[in-house]
């Protein structure tokens, strides 16, 4: 599969997906966001593929959305063009029934903080940021799902914080995210992609219907009553009692070794 706005490669059950931009700080325009969807259906499709890792090269992890793009396009609808293609991009990523792991090499600024969030899991280089306030410097609000990414992760006092005093000048550091629940840790920038690269791994090596399916459940479980969490879960183990991965484990737990899972 052949992109001119991202590099993507499979290998040892993992898609590598990098964003490749840097001239522009890997900033959102229509080809990439078209080419982000096109990647991550690819990896829905795919049943080789059983984790998924997203970073950016050069300094920049995400700049969002391209300004110089949509400036030259005055008369295309800012709402129209989130609808059919950021928001998209945004529910594409969470309903992947496989992991994401973002490797935040460097600024998240606006929907690439946004594209940041959609990620299952986060690991950010000593020297990643993110700005959301960057929205409201050009009389925005925050998109691409950023109020309710924000919100879920922070609460609702420290997402209004980061999106409208958080900008270019006042960032959220790697530090700061990290005690405020936004990524899951921060690494040396210099061990960034090798750190990522093993959790990724790690993913790949696991149950992947199980992994996906509880991201699946704990992402619905946030709009539903406790008695429909109760029953999506029950239903949920239903299926999940007749893989193959689920056999294995109980077969392995018995015999006391390390399961072989399969992704099936």
């Amino acid at each position: 599969m052949t992109f001119t706005t991202l590099l993507f490669e499979v290998k040892d059950s993992a898609a590598h997906i990098t964003l490749n931009r840097p001239e522009r700080y890997n900033a959102l325009n229509e080809t990439m966001i078209a080419e982000l969807r096109q990647a991550v259906k690819a990896c829905a499709r795919d049943a080789g593929v059983r984790a998924v890792l997203l970073t950016g090269t050069g300094k920049g992890f995400c700049s969002g959305a391209d300004l110089l793009e949509l400036a030259e396009n005055p008369d295309v609808s800012v709402g129209d063009h989130l609808r059919h293609g950021l928001n998209l991009l945004i529910n594409d990523m969470r309903l992947l029934e496989k992991p994401i792991v973002g490797a935040i090499n460097g600024a998240a600024a606006g929907a690439g903080g946004s594209l940041a969030l959609a990620c299952d899991f986060r690991v950010a280089s000593d020297k990643a940021s993110f700005v959301f306030g960057a929205f409201v410097n050009i009389g925005l609000i925050p998109d691409a799902g950023a109020t309710y990414l924000l919100a879920e992760l922070v609460g609702a006092a420290r997402a209004l914080e980061m999106a409208v005093l958080m900008d270019a000048q006042n960032r959220l550091s790697a530090e700061q995210a990290l005690h405020w629940g936004v990524v899951n840790r921060v690494v040396a920038h210099e061990t960034l992609l090798s750190e990522a690269n093993a959790l990724t791994a790690r993913l790949a090596q696991m149950a992947t219907r199980a992994v996906g399916m509880s991201k699946r459940a704990i992402y619905s479980a946030r709009t539903a009553s406790l008695t429909e969490a109760l029953e999506y879960e029950a239903q949920t183990q239903d299926r999940m009692a007749q893989t193959h991965d689920h056999r294995e484990g109980v077969a392995a737990f018995i015999e006391k070794r390390t399961p072989v899972f399969k992704g099936q």
